[in-house]
C-alpha cells in the first residue's frame, strides 16, 4: 500500500476476525515501531504483545464497560500490544515530557504498518493504568501509555468527519489561512 493512500485510509478497528496474525508479520508490524524516532533517539518505549486469553481479559478489566474497545481487547482481537515508556528514558524540555511524544510516534508507525498488512489497530488510552501494569507486570518506573487491539478486521470502518484544512493549518500566525 502506497504511503499516502495508507494514511487516509487508516481507521480505528473494533471487530476482528478470529484468524490468528503470523509470527512473522506481527514482528514485521513490530519493526516500524521499533524504528520509530524520538527524542535524542532515546527509544523510551517498550511494547508487550498479549495474546494469552486470560490476561486479554485481565486487560479489558482495567477498562470502562463503556470503553467500545472493551470486547475488541478481551474478546475478539488476536492480539493486544501494550505500549509502556519510561519518562526517565527520554527528555523534558520546558515542562514538556517527550515520552508520550515518543511513544505515540511508535505507536502510531506500528498502527500504519499494520494497515499497511491489512491489518486493524485502535489506539486505546481509557483504562486503569493500575490494574494494566499489574496484568502485564510493568515495572514503575515505566507508565502503560497506551495499548491497541491487533488483528485481521472483521470490516474496514468507514471514514468520520475530519476538520477542514484551513479550520487547522495557519500561515505565519495563528488564524492566517495558508492558501
Amino acid at each position: 500500500m502506497e504511503l499516502y493512500e495508507t494514511l487516509e485510509s487508516r481507521r480505528s478497528v473494533r471487530k476482528y476476525k478470529t484468524d490468528q496474525v503470523s509470527e512473522d508479520l506481527l514482528k514485521k508490524i513490530l519493526e516500524a515501531a521499533r524504528i520509530a524516532p524520538s527524542w535524542s533517539n532515546l527509544q523510551c518505549w517498550r511494547f508487550i504483545v498479549v495474546r494469552d486469553p486470560e490476561a486479554k481479559k485481565g486487560l479489558a478489566a482495567s477498562m470502562p464497560d463503556n470503553n467500545p474497545a472493551k470486547k475488541a481487547v478481551g474478546e475478539t482481537a488476536p492480539v493486544v500490544v501494550v505500549l509502556c515508556a519510561d519518562p526517565k528514558e527520554s527528555g523534558d524540555q520546558d515542562g514538556k515530557d517527550y515520552y508520550l511524544l515518543d511513544a505515540g510516534l511508535a505507536m502510531q508507525q506500528m498502527m500504519l504498518a499494520a494497515h499497511a498488512e491489512g491489518l486493524g489497530t485502535c489506539w486505546v488510552a481509557w483504562f486503569d493504568e493500575a490494574k494494566a501494569r499489574e496484568v502485564c507486570s510493568v515495572p514503575e518506573s515505566y507508565r502503560v501509555v497506551g495499548l491497541t487491539p491487533l488483528g485481521h478486521p472483521e470490516k474496514q470502518p468507514s471514514a468520520r468527519p475530519r476538520k477542514e484544512f484551513e479550520e487547522i493549518i495557519f500561515n505565519e500566525k495563528w488564524g492566517s489561512p495558508l492558501k
